[in-house]
């Protein structure tokens, strides 16, 4: 079996993970990512695709393969406005998800959020659970839905936040919550590989937990 992926949010904490992963695969034969400007990656089945998400034109044509792998999303702050923040994770995500299945992409597998929930009062959790509704109307053959805890890896940008909390979330689920414990970004991409190579019909929505068993597969 040698895929074609397709991979959107290639340049964040868990795109890069799941493109060096996939780039060392022997399933996958071709891995092509969209990106804004140049990731400076380069590799024999990397095929870069510079593109304004905004327009599809400039993606559309190119979105043909085997599989959609979407890592894509921004927070608030890096977005500017959760208007700006809604167009990113929600808008881009669901364009990417019902061209693929025009083009014959019958895969499709995305990253979410833990405790998403599309009748959320928090804006970040609802609008991450409408997406995932309106993905899951898509009508893929195959899609996995991943809601990881707190993501922890080499960010580009430090979070203060983030320092403070991780640590304490590490041992306070330790002992208790586990569901809520953070996970490494290469967990998380290994887990959506697992999730086209080692697929379960019976199931869409990988939950905080569940995400660490589907990367073990």
């Amino acid at each position: 079996m040698k895929l074609t992926a397709n991979v959107v949010g290639a340049t964040g904490l868990v795109g890069k993970q799941l493109v060096g992963l996939l780039l060392e695969n022997e399933h996958f034969e071709k891995v092509r990512i969209f990106v804004r400007r140049d990731s400076g990656l380069q590799h024999p089945k990397l095929e870069q695709q510079i593109v304004n998400f905004s327009d599809e034109k400039t993606w559309a044509p190119q979105l043909t393969g085997d599989v959609l792998f979407s890592a894509l999303g921004t927070t608030l702050k890096q977005a500017g406005s959760k208007e700006k923040e809604y167009e990113i994770d929600f808008t881009f995500n669901l364009n990417f998800a019902q061209k693929a299945k025009e083009n014959g992409i019958e895969n499709y597998v995305l990253v979410s959020s833990i405790g998403a929930n599309a009748k959320a009062r928090i804006f970040y959790t609802r609008m991450k659970g409408e997406l995932d509704e309106a993905v899951s109307k898509t009508g893929f053959n195959n899609l996995a839905i991943l809601r990881p805890s707190s993501l922890t890896g080499n960010r580009k940008e430090k979070r203060p936040a983030e320092i403070i909390s991780i640590p304490i979330l590490r041992f306070i689920t330790r002992f208790i919550l586990k569901k809520y414990r953070p996970i490494e970004d290469i967990t998380v991409a290994k887990a959506m590989i697992n999730a086209i190579l080692k697929p379960n019909p019976n199931k869409t929505i990988w939950e905080a937990d569940e995400v660490f068993r589907l990367a073990r597969l």
